[in-house]
């Protein structure tokens, strides 16, 4: 068995570390629907018990929150794939107007790298006849021509990862008694963040103890925030 296929599935082959990050995205959107949603229902079931005040902000809340991650998601996307695929042009025009000039960069590369002059050369023109825009987009951009990032693609998942993260919350606050509404959507969100949380620190390889922590906190203290909000504007009869 070669080298690369006993290292093929470690973090540093670049599709896995573009599957990672797009995982890692996921959780995230994730996170932010089962907080924000879960922060909106619950402040205004902390001026109503009426289940529908409480459906309708909720739902605004999945609707609006997907909307903007997906719109958030498509234009940060597209600014870098746009700006890759400038790159990749610029580079394939300088390739056409200097390879010479090219390829001593190319070996320049490799030599800086910790490489010999003479192995650096040999590599650089291999690399060339091999494939030599893949060769200077990977040394010198660390880009693949055929991986451009989709913006399509990335607002899709915001969306759905962002719908997954806050159906808990707001079916939870929905379908329970009014006596007991409040504590299970708590329950609900601290099992659910604390998931995304074990989640998370597994992607990234951190504490999964701490990873989970912060986000059990923080999405605690949103929703008490909001309930104490609601609560408030309910008992002043503001609202």
């Amino acid at each position: 068995m070669t080298d690369a296929a006993l290292h093929a599935n470690e973090p540093h082959d670049e599709s896995i570390a573009a599957r990672l990050n797009w995982l890692r995205a996921g959780v995230l959107g994730a996170n932010d629907g089962i907080v924000s949603v879960a922060a909106t229902v619950v402040g205004v079931a902390g001026v109503t018990n009426d289940v529908t005040p409480i459906l309708v902000a909720g739902a605004a809340a999945v609707v609006g929150g997907a909307v903007s991650m997906a719109l958030g998601e498509y234009v940060s996307v597209s600014s870098q794939s746009d700006s890759q695929r400038a790159l990749i042009e610029k580079e394939r025009r300088e390739l056409a107007e200097d390879p010479e000039g090219e390829l001593a960069e190319l070996a320049a590369i490799y030599q800086a790298k910790g490489l010999s002059e003479a192995t650096a050369q040999t590599v650089a023109r291999e690399l060339t006849d091999h494939d030599v825009l893949g060769a200077h987009l990977e040394a010198e951009l660390k880009i693949d021509e055929h991986e451009v990032v989709s913006a399509w693609h990335a607002a899709m998942a915001s969306a759905i990862a962002f719908t997954v993260g806050a159906i808990l919350p707001f079916l939870t606050i929905i379908l329970t008694p009014a006596e007991v509404r409040i504590p299970l959507t708590f329950v609900a969100v601290v099992i659910a963040l604390a998931i995304t949380g074990t989640i998370s620190a597994r992607i990234g390889g951190s504490s999964k103890r701490k990873a989970t922590l912060r986000l059990v906190i923080g999405g605690a203290l949103a929703m008490a925030f909001t309930y104490a909000v609601g609560l408030l504007l309910g008992t002043t009869g503001i609202a």
